[in-house]
Formats: structure tokens, sequence, C-alpha cells
């Protein structure tokens, strides 16, 4: 009686406890976190196959009680219903495909044609507690295959018992008993479910007690096929990097890169050989253990009737064919680390009740993002080790981080963090270094700004500025800046002395203009408190991250208008409510007409500047950016349409010595010449121009009105009313006192009867000794 009401006290423990966990769905903790939805329209190249691939991994099935969707595929077509759950804005359609294209969109709302429409989020994975990663599935998505391997190996009766297979646990205990050891496992599915949802892993009495009591509920509450999805959805598989994985499912993308309905036979075999030891049996460090255990689970399933002799030999003769690419990349980790930074600031208290995560990842981008990394790691170990023979710098040593977002939301599309989260978590989108000369054009707008404002002196991208050796004081203490190799080009226009990121004449700006506007300019921009304004800061000697400075870059590319980088598009609890939605908040920043003035330099920057090497890489879209270089290397670019920010560098401050140019550069081109190839980016357009600039032809040496004796010249833009009026006196044929108060009347260099008139002398950028 004691007995019977001992069991009765822990059954009705229990079986609330369970009929909790099972009201919310066993994984109700874990989090999906989706990319951005796909735009596609006609004649993008994409196949029938790869659409279906993408929608299974959106969570779209050929069930229509699928509550995110379902599709119908057809000969050459697909029509896709989103469902109750699916990404709001998505409306049913039929795609059309041929010769590896999109033939044909038709919306099922209207029956009208469409020229694009847009795809469900593609899932990135499940997290939930412990580090744990997990792609959740229902039982009909998995393949019967893996269903029949895995009761093979670890319960042969399961849609026979109740919960517990007394045949197996007489033979467990008589095998164990003749060979005086514990080896044999008499754990149905049931019982390790069990097991791994609800209770500790001690090995006692007590906990037995308890499994029984806890499987006993389950076998009652439950049919066969929900407790195989939830085991299904649980079971332990190994390690990639820092994460566990869970489940069939993110075990089927890690090791083979497929979705699990994508499996063959010989993969569905080896998967549920790794359920008893999955340390021991993981095929990318044992590959002869995970074949032959592998070819155990076959032998059962033959054994059992679910393979013929000639699927059987077929499997067993196949060779393990694992996805490094997926098994291996990890690079959206680093993504992913900032949408949960992320979500704990914009959630609050509501961060618990989260279940469904949309985030701003372009996946293609993504994809991208990391080729383009790989690529350009690779080509700076080369050069590191070209440069250093004796005691070269093992590859793998230098860091990366790349940063792509959309300049008119904020919204990232790709982020890498490091060359391997696997080997390191540290991420490096988010360190703290020295941005170089990648923060000169901070000091650029500031003095161009002045156009606006008014003051004593009035910049202009024409404004000359001496670059010499000089020694700067501030504060009592001197500072002596240098130039790359220590070349010095005397007195220089500003676009000239951006392009070619010269930083004698880059300080001197930041003094005439005042270190105080400078660091003012930089804060509106997004960057940090710690900047201080001293001589230094001209150089981008305050640390920065690698995203403050994309986030920054906005103001350059959103026409004057900053926008802080966000990870994170909106956020749905369980019952699908809304949680939380990015709403886009542009901060006015710099005015328009500065900007585009900022845009047009940084153009010079690729056409004649340290950035030319972008152009020379094939990258040819309309595009402004600059080059950076402190201990690392930088390079910070845009186009109308994308936005990317590269650094590279060590860990531990060392000095790259590799410019901005050699390293950071080549990835930036290549990755942008990928993106250009995907619809939202390829359309990339020349920087519109806002009212109230002008152009003038210019003498490039001296920056005053050109002249028909002045042998270089070019049309500069100017805010209107900041252009110059003296003409050229570098190269005029008049003496030098009345060229200096000479203006140009229209008529000058034609042939006709020129004019002289003189005028009150204007302020211009020019200072008077610079010209000497």
């Amino acid at each position: 009686a004691a007995a019977l009401f001992l069991f009765g006290v822990y059954y009705v423990k229990f079986s609330r406890l369970i009929d909790r966990r099972l009201a919310s769905g066993a994984f109700a903790d874990t989090l999906n976190i989706y990319s951005a939805p796909r735009t596609i329209g006609v004649g993008d190249s994409l196949t029938l196959q790869e659409t279906l691939t993408g929608l299974t991994r959106s969570g779209y099935t050929a069930a229509r009680s699928n509550p995110v969707g379902w599709y119908n595929a057809r000969a050459n077509g697909v029509e896709i219903f989103p469902g109750k759950d699916s990404y709001p804005g998505t409306e049913p359609v039929v795609l059309s495909f041929a010769g590896g294209k999109v033939a044909r969109i038709v919306s099922l709302a209207d029956n009208t044609e469409r020229r694009e429409c847009r795809l469900e989020p593609q899932l990135i994975t499940n997290l939930s507690a412990n580090h744990e990663k997990r792609r959740l599935v229902r039982f009909a998505d998995i393949p019967p295959d893996l269903v029949h391997a895995v009761i093979s190996v670890e319960d042969k009766r399961f849609f026979r018992h109740s919960g517990f297979d007394p045949l197996r646990m007489l033979k467990a205990a008589y095998i164990d008993l003749k060979d005086g050891r514990k080896e044999q496992g008499a754990s149905t599915l049931s019982m390790q479910l069990a097991r791994s949802l609800w209770l500790e892993p001690d090995k006692n009495w007590k906990r037995k007690f308890e499994e029984l009591i806890i499987t006993l509920h389950l076998e009652h509450r439950l049919t066969k096929q929900q407790i195989f999805e939830n085991y299904a959805n649980q079971v332990y598989l190994g390690r990639r990097g820092p994460f566990s994985i869970n489940g069939f499912g993110e075990a089927a993308y890690s090791y083979f890169g497929k979705e699990l309905s994508q499996i063959t036979v010989p993969e569905a075999a080896l998967l549920a050989g790794m359920i008893q030891r999955p340390s021991y049996y993981n095929p990318f460090r044992y590959p002869d253990r995970a074949r032959e255990r592998r070819n155990m689970v076959l032998d059962l399933m033959l054994a059992n009737g679910y393979l013929s002799g000639d699927e059987y030999r077929q499997s067993a003769s196949a060779s393990i064919k694992l996805s490094e690419e997926h098994g291996g990349r990890l690079e959206t980790s680093y993504f992913l680390d900032v949408v949960s930074d992320e979500l704990q600031t914009r959630l609050d208290d509501h961060e618990k009740t989260a279940r469904y995560i949309y985030s701003t990842l372009d996946p293609d981008l993504q994809t991208a993002a990391e080729e383009a990394v790989r690529l350009g790691m690779e080509n700076v170990d080369r050069q590191l080790r070209g440069a250093r023979k004796r005691g070269a710098v093992p590859p793998g040593q230098p860091q990366v981080a790349l940063i792509a977002l959309d300049p008119h939301t904020g919204e990232v599309k790709a982020l890498v963090g490091g060359r391997s989260y696997g080997a390191s978590q540290l991420n490096h989108a988010l360190a703290m270094r020295q941005p170089g000369s990648s923060f000169k054009p901070f000091v650029y707008a500031a003095a161009l700004e002045t156009a606006i404002a008014g003051g004593s002196h009035i910049f202009t991208p024409a404004s000359v500025i001496d670059d010499s050796p000089t020694t700067f004081r501030f504060a009592s203490q001197t500072y002596t800046p240098g130039n790359f190799h220590q070349n010095f080009m005397g007195p220089v226009t500003l676009r000239t002395a951006l392009a070619h990121s010269l930083n004698v004449a880059t300080v001197k700006l930041a003094e005439d203009v005042g270190y105080d506007k400078v660091v003012s300019m930089a804060r509106r921009a997004g960057l940090n408190e710690a900047i201080k304004p001293t001589p230094a800061v001209a150089l981008g000697a305050y640390e920065a991250t690698p995203l403050e400075i994309a986030g920054a870059y906005t103001v350059f590319a959103n026409r004057g208008q900053r926008l802080s980088p966000t990870t994170v598009d909106f956020v749905r609890a369980r019952d699908g409510s809304l949680l939380y939605e990015h709403q886009v908040e542009p901060v006015a920043a710099l005015d328009p007409k500065v900007a585009y003035l900022m845009v047009n330099m940084l153009q010079e920057v690729l056409r004649s500047g340290t950035g030319a090497g972008v152009r020379a890489q094939g990258f040819n879209l309309p595009a402004a950016g600059k080059t950076g270089t402190s201990r690392d290397g930088w390079f910070a670019g845009f186009t109308s349409e994308l936005l990317c920010v590269v650094w590279i560098g060590f860990d531990d401050n060392r000095d790259l010595n590799l410019e901005g140019a050699r390293s950071a550069l080549p990835v930036w081109a290549e990755f942008m010449k990928r993106a250009g190839k995907f619809r939202p980016y390829r359309d990339a357009k020349d920087f519109s121009r806002p009212a109230g600039l002008v152009g003038t032809e210019i003498c490039t040496d001296s920056g005053h009105l050109a002249t028909p004796f002045c042998p270089r010249t070019h049309t500069e833009v100017f805010i209107d009313g900041s252009q110059p009026v003296a003409e050229c006196e570098l190269h005029s044929p008049y003496p030098q006192e009345q060229a200096a108060d000479r203006v140009l009347d229209p008529t000058f260099g034609t042939g006709q009867t020129v004019k002289a008139r003189t005028e009150p002398a204007r302020r211009d950028a020019t200072p008077p000794q610079a010209l000497h």
C-alpha cells in the first residue's frame, strides 16, 4: 500500500509537470531565427529544385494543413500557398521555370502576371538553452528510412510496446551477467526521451523510478508518432564548434548540408548509428569508425526487412560524403550573436516569450561574404608569407570582419566576424580597433560643412592645403605625422588630399577646422564618446568597431541621414502576436549637399586614389569608398544600394604591415562583385545630386577658376555661393598682383576682347601662404 501511495504521489507530480510542458510544446523555450524574405523576379537564375529546397528550409511542406505554408510541385513549376504563420505580405503564386530561370510569375490572389514576388524567409537556426542548435521537424517530414534505421538500432519493437520492452531488458541482463559487465542498453526510445527532456543524467534508483513514471505518462498522453517526433528533435548528435547538435534536422544540415527529407539510406543509417556515442562515431574525425557503425545499422535494417539485398549492398558500399561547407561553416553564428545582443536590448521583459525572430540577413549575400572572406584571407596569408620568409606568419592568424548593410534602412544583410567561429567566438565586427584613414572622411565632412555654417574659413573640395612635413603643437606636446613612405605632395586640393589619403594635409585641415568640430561630426555620425579633439583624431587614432564605422558611413550613403545598424526586423511570440518591429528612424547628421560633396570626393578615391584597385579587380558599379591603414587594414565603401566595411588585423594588435589597399580592399571588391549579381543590389545607380550645387571648371593644381593656360583642369562641384571667383594665378600670364583680383569674364579664352575688372576679394578656403 505504501509503495502504491508513493507511486501515486510521484505520478501526479510528474504528470502535471509533463502536461504543462507538452501543452506549450516540448521545445517552447527555443528561438526560431529566420533570414529576411527573398525577392525573385522574372529572368532570375533559379531552378525548380532550388525553389523547393528553399521552401522546405522555410518550413513549407506538401501538406495543406501546414500552418507555415504548403506547395504543389508540378512539371516545370510550383504553386506556393502561404499559411497563417507565414511571413506578412507573402501571397499565393505560381512560379514557372525554363532554362534555369524564372520564366513566369502569376498571382493566385487575382490571376494576374507579376514581375517579381517575395518568398518566405529561410530558417537560419533554432537555438535553445545550453548553446544547443536544432532544426525542428515534424514526423511527416522524417524519411521512413531514418525511422527504420533508428528503431532497428535503438528500439526494434518501438511501435509495438507500451514504453518498455521486457524481452530486450531480459536479453540485456543476460548478456551483462554472462560477460560480467554492464554493456547492453535496454532503454526504449520513450525512456530515452523521458530522460533527456526532464531528468538529470545521474544514474541512481530515484532517477530510474522517475524515468519509469514519465515514460508511462508519455505513452499515455502521446501517440507513437508524437513520441518519435519529440525524440527526433531532441536526440544529441555531437558538436560543431561551440554548439551542440540536437535533433536529426540539424544533424542532416551540419553533416551533409541537406534538409532532413533529402538524406539517403546510408546517410540515415549513419545518423542512427551516431546516437549511441556521437563523439566516438563523428564522421569528420573518425570516418572509418563511422562507416563501420553505419554498415552495422544497415545489417540490422536488412535483417528487419527494411532493405532489399540490392539496397543493402548499394548502401553498404557507398562512400561517406560530408559537407565541409555546412558542417564546418559557422560564420553565420557571428551574425546570430549580434541578433542575441540586440534582442536583449529591444525586448526587455518580453525576451523569454519570443519564439519567431525574423532577422535582416540575406542568405545569398551572407554566402557571398563568406566566400569573399575566404579568398581574401588566403591572399593576405600569401602576402604575409612572402614578406616574412624568416619567421613566416602561419596562415589563419590574421583575423577579419565584414559588415554589409542597407544604407537606407540600416539593416545588416551580411556579417562575418572572423575566419572561423569554431576556432574563435570573438566577434571582430564588435572589436574596438583604430580605424586609421577610414576615419578621414569625417574630417573632410566637418571642413565642407563650413560652406553651410559659415565662419572665417570656408572650405570646398577645391580648397588648397599644404602637404609638407610639419610638427603640430597641442596641449604642450608635439605631434609629427608622416605620409605613407614619407611621400609629400606639397600644395594640394582637398579632393586630392582625400583621394591619396595624405596624413599631414588632413591633420592641417583638422587644425584649421577645429578638432572639436571634427569630433562633433564623428559623434553625429554615431561614433563613440571616447573620441577626443586632438591632432591624432584626424588620422583615426581613437578606436571604434567595424560595425560602428559601417553605421557612421550611412551619413554619406544616405544623403546625410544616419541610420543605426540593426539585425532584427520583427519578433513574434508563440501565439503569433507581435512583440517588436524595427522602425527606420533616420537622424539628420549632415546637410544633404555636404553629404553629396563627400560622396563625390570618395568616388575620386576609387577613380584615381588609394582605392583604384577596386576597379582593377573588375568591380564597375558606381561606388565611393575609403581605404584605411593603422596597425590594421580597412576599406569602407558603398553603392546606392549597399554599404560594406572590411577590417583585417591581428588579435594582439601587431602591425599587419599591409595597407588597406592590399588587405581589406580586395575582400571588399570581391564581395561587392558577387553582391552585384543579385537582384536587390545589381541596379546600383549614380548618386543623386541635390539642389543647391553648381559645377565649375577649375585648375586642378590651384583650385581656382581655370584659364586656358592651366595644364590640368576639371569640373568641381560646389555648394552654391562657395565656388571660387578668382582665376588661377599659378598659370596666369598676367602679373601676380593683377591675377589675384581678376574674375574670369564669360568671353575669356574665346578670342574676343577681354575686359579685366576687379572686385573686393572673397574669402575662400585657400590660405594665402599655401600657394607659395
